[in-house]
C-alpha cells in the first residue's frame, strides 16, 4: 500500500517516527503477484463486507473508498485511502515517491467523486489544491502531520493534497 495512513481518526502509530519506517503500512510489500492493485482489491472487499472496518496493517484506522472517473478512460476506479482532517475539512494525500497517484489526475479532470465512509456512501467533490490555496493549506497540514512533513522533505515535488467535500448520502 502506498497511501497515507496517519492523522486524525487513525490508530496510534507512535512507534512510526518517519516515512521510511519499514513497519509503516505504506511500506508493506504485497505478495508479488498482483502488486498494489490486488492488495487494494482485498482491502476494498474487506471494507465493504465489514461496514468500513479492515484488519491487517490498517486495523483500527479510518479508511474511505474513493471512487473517481478516469481522466482519460472515463472508467470508474476505486481506491482505499486514509482520510486526513484539517479542522472539519477532509482531505487525502499520498506517499507515492515517483509520481502523483492516478486518483489525483482523475479528480483534476473529473471532480465528482463517490466516497464510502464506514457503512455509508456519499456523492462528493474532490478539489486538487494548487497555487496559493495549496500553499496556505499545506503550511498548516505539514505542521500538524509530522509523517507527511517528513515525506515532503524527501521528495522534490509538492505532496498531493485533495480536499473532499461530501455533498449528500446516496
Amino acid at each position: 500500500m502506498s497511501e497515507i495512513f496517519s492523522g486524525a481518526g487513525q490508530p496510534d502509530r507512535a512507534g512510526i517516527t518517519d516515512y521510511g519506517d519499514p513497519d509503516a503500512p505504506w511500506n508493506q510489500v504485497g505478495d508479488g503477484q498482483g502488486g498494489i492493485a490486488d492488495g487494494n482489491n482485498d482491502v476494498i472487499r474487506e471494507f465493504r463486507e465489514n461496514s468500513g472496518k479492515v484488519g491487517g496493517v490498517y486495523a483500527g484506522g479510518d479508511l474511505i473508498l474513493l471512487t473517481t472517473r478516469g481522466a482519460r478512460s472515463g472508467r470508474r476506479h476505486t481506491v482505499p485511502l486514509a482520510p486526513l482532517y484539517r479542522g472539519d475539512v477532509m482531505f487525502v494525500s499520498s506517499f507515492m515517491e515517483d509520481r502523483y497517484p492516478a486518483w489525483w489526475y482523475n479528480i483534476k479532470v473529473n471532480p465528482p467523486v463517490m466516497v464510502e465512509l464506514r457503512d455509508k456512501i456519499y456523492q462528493g467533490t474532490g478539489r486538487v489544491l494548487e497555487g496559493a490555496e495549496y500553499d496556505e493549506f499545506a503550511s498548516g497540514v505539514l505542521v500538524d502531520n509530522p509523517l507527511l512533513a517528513d515525506f515532503q522533505s524527501r521528495i522534490d515535488r509538492p505532496v498531493p493534497l485533495v480536499v473532499l467535500t461530501l455533498d449528500g448520502e446516496v
